[in-house]
């Protein structure tokens, strides 16, 4: 088998990206977290019903300034990111070109196997979408970081916001969401599962016609991703420290003022006229805002994350993520299946009772037991279980899955 048909060796793994891959799935969690809860299907009145309403209030705002589409902006970055370097990894032998394309199509179209198979179970799958653009950015993969940079940005920002005028008849056609929510509510809360596995194909299509922005948004990040990958910037960020100090520099600041804007709008009762601007012209602009907004602070996370990196003290604790990171696939689907086991009809019917208390109080329990899992599983396997799994259908052949004496790691070196 060429060199460039092998899986990546631990080795040759980046622990900067491994241990940022961890963070963005612990800020996923927490936002997904919502949703396995069942606590985005409440009305404002069962909102008010919950324990300490005040409080719930607050920490919705917290998880709506901190959490919301930034998480996912980091984990869509990564696989931006992953993309590039795998293409990269195989241009220095001889077979790269079509048979690494090739290749890596293949292992694209086995995630959407996989996505898929997620979204079955639940709506809120993202693993489809990365499968899908991945195969449309195999064309791209030449391109000069600055232009995949510059296309990212544009689709990321100003895409959705030129075409929310001619969406909004489109969306009109559909259950509104709170029509679309007590649905959901219902099939989920259901001990039956025919009836939750009915109403979550039925939300999902909902989702899939209404959140008509999700495609721009994946695709941007992976578009940005790209750049970043192909840029170098991750794989040596000390050689790149005074990029990622002007891109923190710029987003931070911006990020934080466009968050209290929307805090102010979406909580505070702000109206939705801009600078005079009235109905289409100021949707637009809100649209472009609230773009810019996830994408700031999204990529403000990541450079805080890269140079916090950098110092030895801060190092030491971010290291930690990084097992979690390097089993992102087995870590992104074991945490749906213990929301769901946590929170649906199916499974304890904890439900939103507790509403946000639930949330975090199940956010700190799965993540530091993925934290245990995570180490305690690579210290004597290569991969992650479901990663095992993909690269062996992806070389379509059985890879050892145990270490060899020679190349097992240190028990505190936590190679990621």
């Amino acid at each position: 088998m060429p060199p460039s048909a092998q899986p990546v060796a631990a080795d040759e793994r980046i622990e900067l990206i491994d241990a940022l891959r961890g963070f963005a799935l612990a800020g996923v969690l927490l936002a997904n977290l919502r949703d396995f809860s069942l606590y985005v299907f409440l009305d404002d009145a069962a909102r008010a019903a919950l324990p300490a309403p005040a409080a719930q209030r607050w920490l919705e705002m917290l998880l709506s300034a901190t959490v919301d589409a930034k998480a996912m902006t980091v984990f869509a970055l990564l696989f931006g990111v992953g993309f590039a370097l795998q293409l990269e990894r195989a241009s220095r032998h001889d077979d790269a070109g079509l048979r690494a394309r090739r290749r890596y199509a293949w292992r694209l179209l086995l995630l959407l196997g996989f996505g898929l198979l997620h979204a079955a179970l639940w709506y809120g799958d993202i693993l489809r979408y990365y499968a899908v653009f991945g195969l449309l950015l195999l064309p791209l993969a030449g391109w000069r970081p600055r232009t995949l940079a510059w296309l990212g940005v544009f689709v990321a920002l100003a895409a959705t916001a030129l075409m929310q005028p001619f969406m909004k008849p489109w969306s009109a056609q559909f259950a509104s969401a709170e029509q679309a929510n007590a649905a959901a509510l219902a099939a989920l809360s259901s001990p039956q599962w025919p009836t939750m596995l009915a109403g979550n194909a039925e939300h999902d299509l909902w989702v899939h016609a209404t959140a008509w922005s999700l495609p721009f948004f994946t695709l941007g990040r992976l578009l940005l991703g790209m750049a970043i990958g192909r840029a170098g910037l991750l794989q040596d960020p000390q050689a790149h420290l005074r990029r990622w100090i002007v891109l923190l520099a710029w987003t931070l600041p911006i990020g934080a003022l466009l968050c209290v804007y929307f805090l102010l709008r979406d909580y505070g009762g702000l109206g939705l006229e801009l600078f005079g601007l009235r109905g289409d012209a100021a949707r637009m602009l809100s649209r472009l805002l609230r773009n810019t907004l996830y994408l700031s602070l999204g990529l403000a996370y990541m450079a805080g994350f890269v140079l916090l990196f950098q110092r030895p003290g801060a190092r030491r604790w971010l290291i930690w993520l990084a097992p979690v990171g390097r089993m992102a696939l087995s870590n992104y689907l074991a945490q749906t299946a213990l929301g769901l086991a946590i929170f649906y009809g199916i499974g304890l019917g904890v439900g939103p009772r507790y509403g946000l208390w639930a949330v975090l109080a199940a956010f700190v329990a799965i993540f530091a037991a993925q934290i245990g899992f995570s180490r305690w599983w690579l210290r004597h396997y290569r991969y992650g279980p479901l990663e095992w799994l993909w690269r062996c259908l992806t070389y379509r052949r059985w890879l050892p899955l145990r270490p060899c004496p020679a190349d097992e790691p240190d028990a505190d070196a936590a190679k990621a």
